[in-house]
């Protein structure tokens, strides 16, 4: 099912509550960046400090779903968020995905997005999906508080 964010043809969606007309206040604390078709927005329930997914405002479940300028929206902000969790908090490597229906891991199977989770040696891995156990150390208003200033910058460079 494909619609515009906040058009009512979408069943809730957390992704379009974040960023709709009248959008959901505690979702929409969670996005940190915005581009003109997508935005980046904190995982609610992240595996590591500075778990950032980036979705299209318009709710589409499939890559195919995507017009060519929201793939490049899509790329450009998962690209700049690569940047912002390097400079924020460098880590030794960073996870990007998508999972693309529920057997492949989708949680939110409706609504497109990519998942950057920052990686270091002997962090905890996925034990949150595993152990449904989670570890951090910084909540999730101060990771926005962290990352909000670094995606204004990046943003206004990349224009």
């Amino acid at each position: 099912m494909t619609g515009a964010v906040g058009s009512g043809s979408a069943p809730a969606c957390i992704f379009c509550e974040a960023v709709g007309a009248a959008p959901d206040p505690a979702r929409g604390e969670l996005v940190v960046a915005r581009g003109s078709l997508a935005y980046v927005i904190l995982n609610l329930y992240p595996y590591n400090n500075g778990h950032l997914m980036v979705a299209p405002l318009r709710h589409v479940a499939m890559l195919a779903d995507l017009s060519r300028d929201e793939q490049a929206d899509v790329m450009r902000l998962t690209r700049l968020s690569e940047m912002a969790l390097t400079e924020a908090y460098r880590p030794q490597g960073i996870n990007a995905g998508i999972n693309l229906g529920r057997p492949a891991g989708a949680g939110v199977v409706d609504h497109l997005h990519v998942h950057l989770v920052p990686r270091w040696t002997g962090d905890t891995s996925f034990i949150s999906v595993v152990g449904q156990t989670r570890v951090l150390p910084e909540t999730l208003p101060d990771t926005a508080r962290r990352l909000r200033p670094i995606f204004e910058r990046l943003l206004a460079d990349d224009r």
